[in-house]
């Protein structure tokens, strides 16, 4: 086994905001198979916070700092604002480095592709972090479809809901859909991905964009439906400004249902301080659980253990032995196409 094999895989994070601090630095440093070497936040708070929670990485305010360094670094994960993460990626594999890019991918389909030519050409691993895919009911919803007990699935719904009619200011909120702004790129994203998980290619889509807030810069309320070329139809909603909550999941089969109730708890837990290790991480409580069967007649079942490590787990195996990636980056690209596509039929018919 040579040096690299058995040493972590030295890693860099850019962007301390939530991406950052909640989904990637904390599952890095739980993970013996990485080391966090560095991290890379302008911002003098954030800067302190990375300093605290992660004392043995390197803090630097700028990414040229980062390519300084970059002979020291194995992998670089791309958590900063949506309208950076192609640049970024390009220049962490012209730098000879292995990319994590957070979702969206990128902008624009054509962007994605390119992104997807160059590590090809380069022989650097490049792969999405589409963390919703590791969801403990989305992992049920899954085990349900796959094993038939809903029979064949013909109708699908799926919601990411809150209540933000005045949101904090960040990029977020600034951000135009030129710039990957806006709830459709943020979390449609996760939803169109799982939505193509389950039921395959997408034969035709609409879509209904809308932006609810007083000088809102993107879309905060989002319906799409999508046709699979296997016949299921899928709902997806995503919405900023909901007083009140549709149900998470609502599949409805020729044999049974299942539906379930609020959001997966891991981002929660993360926020609320805890790690990737502690005992329950992930785990739904029973009266949580969603219920299968037909009306007057279902039953509980129990959520399947969320897992967001796993992609990082998956991913060591991809760069030490060439194993698949945990997301193919093509698959973005497919997304991306749907978002672009949703986004020019609402802007003709606006």
């Amino acid at each position: 086994m040579t040096d690299a094999a058995r040493r972590p895989i030295r890693t860099a994070v850019i962007g301390f905001g939530t991406s950052g601090r909640v989904f990637h630095a904390p599952f890095l440093d739980a993970d013996p198979a990485y080391s966090l070497d560095v991290i890379v936040t302008g911002d003098p708070s954030r800067r302190a916070a990375a300093e605290a929670r992660h004392p043995s990485a390197a803090t630097v305010a700028t990414i040229d700092d980062l390519w300084a360094a970059a002979d020291r670094i194995d992998l670089v994960v791309v958590g900063s604002p949506s309208g950076t993460h192609a640049g970024l990626a390009r220049a962490a594999l012209d730098a000879g480095l292995d990319v994590v890019v957070d979702k969206p991918f990128a902008v624009t389909a054509d962007e994605g592709r390119g992104l997807i030519e160059q590590a090809d050409r380069l022989g650097r691993v490049l792969t999405v972090f589409q963390n919703r895919r590791w969801d403990g009911d989305f992992l049920t919803v899954r085990r349900l479809v796959e094993a038939g007990e809903l029979g064949e699935v013909h109708r699908f719904e799926s919601r990411f809901e809150w209540w933000k009619p005045k949101p904090p200011a960040s990029w977020k909120t600034e951000a135009t859909p030129a710039e990957g702004g806006g709830i459709l790129y943020d979390l449609g994203t996760h939803l169109i991905d799982q939505a193509v998980r389950l039921f395959g290619p997408v034969a035709d889509r609409t879509a209904e964009i809308e932006r609810r807030r007083p000088g809102a810069a993107a879309d905060d309320d989002v319906f799409v439906a999508l046709r699979h070329e296997s016949g299921v139809r899928s709902h997806l909603w995503m919405n900023a400004v909901a007083p009140v909550f549709g149900p998470r999941f609502h599949v409805l089969g020729s044999r049974a249902g299942y539906t379930s109730w609020g959001l997966d708890g891991q981002e929660p837990a993360l926020i609320a301080g805890a790690l990737p290790t502690d005992p329950g991480f992930g785990e739904t409580p029973e009266a949580r659980w969603g219920v299968v069967g037909v009306d007057g007649a279902s039953r509980r079942v129990p959520t399947e253990r969320g897992h967001y490590g796993e992609f990082y787990r998956i991913l060591a195996a991809a760069i030490r032995e060439g194993a698949p990636v945990p997301v193919d980056p093509a698959d973005a690209v497919d997304v991306l196409e749907l978002i672009e596509q949703a986004h020019a039929a609402a802007s003709v018919t606006a």
